[in-house]
This record gives structure tokens, sequence and C-alpha cells, in this order.
């Protein structure tokens, strides 16, 4: 196994200068690595030490008292550094009972040398073997990395990137998929993989949850190191090795990162690849929302679902408007930037399992998914899905493209594909409703929108029109006088006619707002709140809102 490779304690019980030496404590501690051969004799330990140093001593600090003596092996020990080496005869002739005892509750080494022993001969000893053995593992991991180059050059075989892993770390190597089954290399029994898979799945109850390198408990000794494979900002599968130690080499946790970055390469150039050929379904993208398709069966194999059938999937059209700065960014970057993008989202749609069509038209992307109708829940499932996408895509926006802004629209759920271009049309309105109205800015599925959906059906002239006789005279009182009587009252009708959450909301005293709602009933005539009349101002109010700038 790889985490053998490891230099611990117990590979320096075997060098030929340690023959005469016993472990007198610390007996579990054999796993800890030795990273270098440290000679300290003064008590004040901690400033002079690493993690993983080896210390050697005649153990002078011994001398003084056995409270100093666990002072100082306090200190090393809290360090974490490998293990103590004591020579007998020089300065002492006895460990006291409490410092082995310490030691052995804190799995620390403590090794005795009962004869005398030249130090500088063992740190050339080990050093020289370190130096050695590191100079070897770098060739070895450089080799390592050539041949998974060469793999890349070659194909886009991620199975072969694993191989060629599991033959470098000689451990089980498992590959958690976000959209495949797991793999196993080499290939285990079933009731194995089956006991495996069930663990990894308790410990990801979100797929993307972990972002860098874990190890996992299994057993006592039984350990999974596992390493994400990221692809921007986002978490597509886990590379997994099965180790026995809870504490892998470096050497081990390269092999793991430099296979992570390899799949993520391979995974990248494959989703470029597929954007290249699937570039082709933009054609019916087109035809669904010119409406040149008549035969439902067609267009589910055009789009290539797996079964063409009327009623056996569910349907719906989204777009996403990206708001990119073309002075800042230039044609050359956003060109960039619209192929991550489009490669990132069409990722994540295969991700979440979603059969779909995409198509970029300057700055939008058209998406329609469909799912199958396993059940009463498929419209929800569907949403939720895309709520993820769109939370994956926000989260890559905000990290590596300095928070870009982007609306995203989707129409209702269709039961066949000649319908989705209402979808689409549905889409364009959420938009548009997302821009103008800040209390929608978030909404992103048709049906949320409420009483906007039917605002946007409305001819805009009509709703000039309507906004006009009703809010006409507030409107121009506000430009000529700065009261915010419009606002004033939108918050409110929103608040049933309570002065006191009313002014709480905007921030101004009640004597205030009673000023201001005796200057709205003197405009507006002292009944506006009656029923009636309350709900033409309401719409009103609705409507100038969404109207923007265009009023």
């Amino acid at each position: 196994m790889v985490e053998e490779m490891s230099f611990c304690v117990r590979d320096v019980m075997q060098r030929p200068l340690f023959q005469r030496a016993r472990l007198i404590a610390g007996k579990n501690g054999g796993y800890r690595e030795v990273r270098w051969v440290h000679i300290l004799e003064i008590t004040h330990a901690a400033p002079y030490v690493s993690k993983n140093d080896l210390i050697l001593t005649t153990g002078l600090w011994l001398k003084r008292s056995v409270q100093s003596g666990l002072d100082y092996m306090r200190q090393i020990i809290d360090h974490e550094t490998a293990g103590l080496c004591i020579e007998f005869g020089t300065t002492v002739d006895e460990i006291p009972e409490e410092i082995i005892t310490l030691c052995d509750n804190h799995d620390f080494p403590l090794i005795l040398f009962r004869q005398p022993v030249r130090f500088e001969e063992i740190t050339q000893d080990i050093h020289s073997y370190l130096i050695n053995r590191h100079f070897g593992l770098m060739k070895k991991l450089e080799e390592f990395s050539q041949k998974q180059q060469q793999l890349i050059l070659q194909s886009t075989d991620i199975p072969a990137i694993l191989r060629l892993l599991q033959k470098y770390a000689e451990g089980q190597i498992i590959y958690l998929s976000s959209i495949k089954s797991n793999k196993f290399y080499p290939a285990v029994e079933r009731e194995t993989a089956e006991a495996i898979n069930s663990f990894c799945n308790n410990k990801l109850k979100n797929f993307d949850q972990i972002n860098e390198m874990e190890i996992w408990e299994i057993d006592e000794t039984h350990y999974i190191l596992i390493q994400p494979v990221i692809c921007f900002g986002q978490v597509f599968s886990y590379i997994g090795l099965m180790i026995h130690l809870p504490l892998p080499t470096e050497y081990t946790r390269l092999l793991l990162d430099y296979a992570s970055k390899a799949v993520a390469t391979v995974l990248l150039r494959t989703q470029f690849l597929e954007e290249k050929i699937l570039r082709n379904q933009n054609e019916l993208i087109q035809d669904i929302l010119s409406q040149q398709i008549d035969s439902e069966e067609q267009a589910q194999m055009r789009m290539g679902l797996p079964s063409p059938d009327e009623n056996r999937y569910l349907f719906i059209g989204g777009i996403i408007e990206f708001e990119h700065n073309v002075l800042e960014a230039g044609p050359e970057r956003m060109e960039t930037m619209n192929q991550d993008l489009s490669v990132l989202i069409r990722s994540l749609l295969n991700r979440f399992q979603m059969h779909h069509l995409m198509m970029m038209k300057n700055n939008q992307i058209y998406l329609l998914c469909a799912k199958e109708k396993l059940n009463g829940q498929s419209a929800e499932s569907l949403k939720r899905s895309i709520l993820r996408l769109i939370s994956g895509l926000k989260r890559f926006v905000e990290e590596a493209l300095g928070g870009l802004n982007f609306h995203a629209g989707f129409g209702k759920t269709r039961n066949q594909l000649v319908e989705t271009w209402k979808s689409f049309k549905e889409a364009y309105q959420v938009i548009e409703v997302s821009q103008a109205v800040p209390a929608m800015k978030h909404c992103c599925f048709y049906d949320k929108i409420g009483i906007y959906q039917l605002l946007k059906a409305v001819p805009q002239p009509f709703i000039h029109v309507f906004v006009s006789d009703q809010l006409s005279s507030l409107i121009a009182y506000d430009r000529l006088h700065h009261l915010d009587l419009v606002q004033t009252l939108g918050v409110y009708f929103k608040f049933m006619g309570s002065k006191g959450e009313t002014a709480k909301a905007l921030f101004i005293h009640r004597q205030t707002l009673y000023n201001r709602l005796e200057k709205i009933s003197d405009i507006l005539g002292e009944d506006f709140f009656e029923p009636q009349k309350r709900y033409c101002l309401e719409m009103a109010l609705l409507g100038y809102e969404l109207l923007g700038d265009n009023r």
C-alpha cells in the first residue's frame, strides 16, 4: 500500500543504528511520520521543533525535576513531533513513570538507548535516507505526471487516468460521479461495492458539499482519502483512495491532487467538444420558437429523448440573460466568458440529469429542459433542478466573473414539446418583471410572478393610460414637491392601512406620515381606501412600477 511509503517511527526502529534501542512508551504511535531529525537539549523546546521532527536528547532537562520533564514532553507532544530518543548514561539513568504514562496516553513514541550512541551518525543516516527517498518519490511523481499528460493528449478516457492512479497509489480507487454510477479500480465484489456506495452516500448528503481534500473514517483500520474534481468552481465528481492509516503521506495527497486536475481537464475538454457538436440543436430551438414543428414525435426525436412519447415527459423553456459590460470586457473576453458559461450550464444540466437543448444568442442562453413524469412531483422536481442550476451558476459568476449580473426566467411546464414556444414567451416576461420590480428580482418562474402575469398580458399603451388616469395627479405632485407620495401610498396599501407599520417601513415620523396621507386624500379623494377605488389604485401602482423608466 502507498501509505507504507511514509517513513515512520517503526521504520526508524529498523535502521542499523537503532538495533540496540528499545521503544519503552507510546508503542501505538509507530505510524507517526518522520521528516527530519533534531538534536535538542534545552528545556524551552517549542521555538525550535517542527511537526514530524524526531528529537534526540541526552535528557539533560530531566535533571531538574519530574514536573520540568513533563512540561518539556507536553511541549514536543503539542507540536506534533514524531517521537523522542533519549541516551542513557550520559546525564540520566532513569525515566520517571509519569513521563512514560504521558507518552502512552498520547501514543507518543519514547525510544531509549541504554548505551552511548553518536547522534551525528543518526542524523546523517536518517537525513541521507530521507533525502534520497524524497528524490525517489519526486521522480515517481514526475513519471506519474508525464504518463498522465500522455493519456490526456491521447484521449478523453477518465478510466485510464484512474487505472494509472491505482497503479502508482497501490490502493483501491473509488470514483464518485454525480452523473453516472460509481466506479472501482480495480473492480470489487458486488457486496463490497454496495457497502462502500452506501457509506459514501451517507457522507455526501449534498453532492457538492466538499471542496477540498478530506479523510473519511470507515473503521479503525480503513479510511478513504477523498479529493473533489472541480470545474468552474463546481464539484462534478470525487476521487477516493482506500488507506489503512489516518495520516496520508504528502506523496499520496499529491497523487490524488494530480489525478483530480487531470480528470477535470478531461471533463472540460469533453464538455467543450460536446458543446461544439450540440450547437446543431440551435436549429430545433429556432424551429420551436417560430412554431415550425407540427409533429410532437418528430420534435422529441430531434431533441434526442430516449423514448419519444407524448405522455412520458414534462417540458419547460427558459432564458438566462447576462448583463455584459462590453466596453470593459471587450469582444474577445465576452466570447470567452460566454463559452465558459455555456459549458458550465450544460455540465450542470447533465449533472442534474435533465434532458435538454441549449442555444446561445448574443447575451442570452435559451434552455429547453425535459424530465420524465415519474410521479406527481415531476413539475416540482424539474423546478428544483433548475433552482440548483441557477444557484451553481450564481456561485461561479460571483467567484470567477466578478459578480456578473444575470437574470433567469422560466415559463410554465408543458406536456408537449411543440408547445414550449409559449414557455419562452413567458420566460421573457419573467425577466422583464425581475428587472423592473425590485421585489421580484429573484423570481425566476412565470407561475410565481402572480398579478404581473395579467399586467404583462395587457398592451403597454393601455397600462400607460390606466396609470395616468389613476395616479397622474399624484405623480405630478411628487415631481414638483419631492414628497414620495406614490411610494407612501404603495406602502400604506401593503400594510393594510396600518399607520404604525407604514411609518416604520418608510423610516419617517408618524406625524410626517399623517401629513402625507392628508395630502394624498386631498389629491385622490377621501375615499381612496374604499375597496373599489383601492383595487384600481393598487393595480395602477403595480403598473407604474412595471413601466419603470418607460412611463
